[in-house]
């Protein structure tokens, strides 16, 4: 069961950067495709089963955020990724406002990636 939720959690981090990345993308060049209804829908439904398996799998190793350093770390990173992602794809006013929302969300993915690789919250330091 673990094996399958965790590849489960893992597929959906891939296709939820992969979707962000894509819709970055088209924020960038000013496409339509953002206004598609596909496209404002299928991230949510991706990101519920993000968090839904995130949260199972806290559970089932007993780690959860607030006790465990790494996952806490990756909890507030997180946070930043999703208000920074959304200044970037929607709420930026300006495109220069967008584009360094758009490299801090980045960088925020980046190191989650490397939090959860290391399970430190200042990976490479130890």
């Amino acid at each position: 069961m673990y094996f399958a939720l965790k590849h489960l959690h893992l597929t959906a981090v891939a296709l939820s950067f992969t979707l962000f990345a894509l819709r970055a993308f088209w924020m960038l060049r000013e496409s339509p495709q953002l206004q598609k209804r596909w496209v404002k829908i299928v991230p949510h439904i991706i990101d519920t089963v993000l968090l839904v398996s995130a949260l199972s799998l806290a559970w089932m190793l007993q780690q959860y955020p607030f006790v465990d350093g790494w996952l806490t770390a990756k909890v507030l990173a997180l946070l930043a990724y999703i208000g920074l992602g959304t200044i970037a794809l929607k709420r930026g006013k300006t495109r220069k406002i967008r584009i360094m929302a758009l490299a801090g969300a980045v960088l925020s993915a980046g190191y989650i990636v490397a939090v959860a690789l290391s399970h430190q919250p200042f990976p490479g330091l130890s």
